[in-house]
């Protein structure tokens, strides 16, 4: 007889956690399980049967108001088992013990019904575009460590909610020399990172003031990776993003739903964001 249970994900079952993703073709890294294991080691999850880990589902705070939940994944083999939502519903008592006012995540089709049964709410669209790179002449300010506080700043005042802790990190990992966009008197108006993914270079998150500054940080994050491919997850929410990732070649693969669950928030949500840092942390 099978028997399932509900535990704690950790480093150890990261082999086991990058064969689910490999299953369900999505870009994510050995890092970027790790990075997720660093932020919120008691948030993360994972479903076993006699000991095999079938399914897993993690989190990620910006305390005090907002968390993410990210990395939904269930072997093929064991699905329409309600075990996803069994993982979920321990995922929403951790984050709500911890006191998070909004959960959000992005949610594929497939797993839309899922969430919405457990009272989650559309709210967004993120699209997901795919491309290659190439090389443009730009010129481009270098983050350093007095823009990184900056860009933190700056963030912080965008997404409605610090995640200084995952910026650093993704600032650490970055697969080129991340850069920054600055105003008229030298103020810091957005910021561009981009990471390796396991398919796909992906570049996010990547925030802006407005088109001509998203522009030029883009192509400055695409000259560094000319040739590759490359995945970026739009926020739809960011005018004119579509019009600039066509001109460069880019098309759509897919849609995403953001959805939102408890108290109503625009955090995550700002104009500010062309790209995502990744659907597994908002």
């Amino acid at each position: 007889m099978e028997q399932l249970e509900i535990r704690l994900l950790g480093e150890s079952d990261i082999p086991a956690a990058l064969r689910l993703k490999e299953l369900a073709h999505w870009n994510q890294t050995e890092n970027d399980w790790r990075r997720l294991l660093s932020l919120e080691p008691d948030g993360c999850f994972c479903a076993t049967i006699n000991g095999e880990v079938v399914a897993t589902t993690t989190t990620t705070t910006y305390r005090p108001q907002l968390a993410w939940i990210g990395m939904v994944l269930v072997d093929p083999q064991h699905r329409q088992l309600g075990i996803a939502t069994r993982l979920m519903k321990v995922a929403l008592e951790f984050l709500l013990k911890a006191g998070i006012a909004t959960v959000k995540l992005d949610a594929t089709a497939a797993g839309r019904s899922l969430y919405e049964n457990l009272g989650f709410r559309g709210e967004g669209l993120i699209e997901r575009w795919v491309g290659i790179a190439r090389k443009r002449q730009v010129a481009c300010a270098y983050l350093n460590r007095t823009s990184l506080k900056e860009a933190l700043v700056f963030d912080r005042n965008a997404l409605g909610a610090d995640r200084s802790e995952l910026i650093k990190m993704l600032v650490a990992d970055c697969l080129v020399t991340p850069i920054v966009a600055r105003g008229i008197v030298g103020e810091v108006t957005g910021y561009a990172l981009a990471r390796q993914g396991s398919a796909a270079v992906y570049v996010g998150p990547l925030l802006a003031e407005g088109t001509s500054d998203a522009t030029t940080l883009l192509d400055g994050l695409l000259s560094q990776v000319s040739g590759q491919n490359v995945y970026i997850d739009l926020n739809t929410n960011f005018e004119g993003g579509r019009k600039i990732l066509r001109e460069r070649g880019f098309v759509k693969q897919r849609d995403l739903i953001r959805m939102s669950y408890g108290q109503e928030s625009s955090a995550a949500s700002s104009p500010s964001i062309f790209a995502i840092a990744g659907p597994e942390v908002g």
